[in-house]
């Protein structure tokens, strides 16, 4: 039986060779990174080696990462109360509707307001300043807004510098989820002018179940832990996770070696893709297919073929891809990216995503390509024939 073909590196990517390494590394460490033993002190060192790797992938200062369990967290912590600028606590939220769902589930805050993004899956900055000037027309003083920088299932990259001037004109704090575009695309977190950044380990090949948000300056600071501890600077409690840290840093290091050559890679793979779905069924929808998105990623669909029609099909023919972010399409729902580019219901429940890493051949797209001609061409011979 021929190996299985992984398209799904954006739900999570397979475990480096190296972040492994360094995660049985950490397995030997006996002390605890708080005590002040020569053990801890060797605990401690693992975790700020990663601290530092982290740190230097955004273009932030170690003191500033402050590890979570994950994505999903560190887009919790941010919509949380304990954020202050200057000091202060912010009192609106605001997040495009393409957000993570994360994201879009508020935080601490009762409502967030959303603003909508084009069919080119681009958040557009005209709602954003209508969202903004909304708030503060309603006595906002300090709004925190979310915008992603690349789009987990469309790979679409939003405007996030643009963004940035925009909330800190009406003196609130810019959110960036950057969790998809950690080792796939070059970002400073001062050159962006986010405030707060969230990454992630699993997407780029190391261990689940750790994370970090990444501060952008002085003037924000995540205060007192709700959970007791004074670790990460009083700004998260509890133990460290070493053992995952130190996969994460080694992860993070080795995806910002490889970085630029890969993407050259996938984004042949990705071309290879495009045109093998277009010369199945002329049709195909590319979403975000017009504007620039992180190489690895494609979403697609084709009018008369469901989701969850082609997911089944493919698992059975040994690929495995999904039907949007990971968090949501366990329920085998629409798209709601899709939607919120305006699509219709049909399109939206079509919407099939393929994300790829270094692992993806040409041999694996040819793969599923082959797949996708035997599962779409009877079927859409059947709606030729029904119409």
């Amino acid at each position: 039986m021929a190996e299985r073909v992984y398209l799904d590196w954006n739900a999570t990517a397979p475990l480096r060779p190296a972040a492994r390494a360094a995660m049985a590394t950490a397995m030997d460490a006996v002390g605890n990174p708080s005590s002040v033993h020569a053990e801890g002190r060797a605990a401690r060192a693992i975790l700020e080696q990663a601290r530092e790797c982290v740190a230097a992938a955004v273009g932030a200062q170690p003191r500033d990462v402050i590890f979570t369990s994950g994505g999903s967290e560190a887009n919790a912590t941010a919509l949380s109360r304990a954020v202050e600028h200057a000091g202060r606590g912010c009192d609106a939220a605001i997040a495009s509707a393409i957000e993570h769902v994360s994201v879009l589930a508020g935080g601490d805050f009762s409502a967030v307001t959303r603003f909508d993004a084009g069919p080119d899956g681009v958040a557009s900055i005209a709602a954003l300043q209508e969202a903004l000037d909304a708030a503060v027309a309603k006595g906002a003083k300090a709004p925190l807004v979310a915008l992603m920088l690349a789009n987990n299932e469309t790979g679409a990259i939003q405007p996030v510098r643009p963004a940035a001037d925009l909330v800190h004109a009406a003196g609130g704090l810019l959110h960036v989820d950057a969790v998809q575009a950690l080792g796939k695309m070059p970002f400073d977190i001062k050159d962006l002018g986010a405030d707060l950044v969230a990454v992630s380990a699993h997407k780029i090949g190391g261990p689940m179940g750790v994370g970090a948000l990444v501060l952008g300056g002085e003037q924000v600071n995540v205060r007192g832990s709700r959970f007791g501890g004074g670790q990460e600077r009083n700004r998260r409690g509890g133990t460290e996770n070493l053992i995952g840290i130190a996969g994460f840093g080694a992860a993070v290091a080795e995806a910002m070696r490889d970085r630029d050559g890969e993407n050259q890679r996938l984004l042949a793979l990705r071309q290879r893709l495009e045109q093998g779905l277009r010369a199945i069924a002329p049709e195909t929808i590319i979403f975000g297919g017009h504007v620039p998105r992180v190489a690895n990623t494609l979403q697609f669909a084709v009018r008369g073929i469901r989701a969850q029609t082609a997911l089944i099909a493919l698992d059975l023919a040994g690929i495995a891809v999904s039907s949007g972010s990971a968090c949501s399409s366990g329920t085998m729902k629409f798209s709601e990216v899709v939607r919120a580019m305006g699509y219709p219901l049909e399109v939206a429940e079509g919407a099939v995503r393929l994300s790829m890493g270094w692992g993806t051949s040409e041999t694996d797209i040819d793969r599923f390509l082959d797949a996708w001609r035997t599962l779409a061409q009877p079927l859409l011979k059947t709606r030729e024939i029904a119409a």
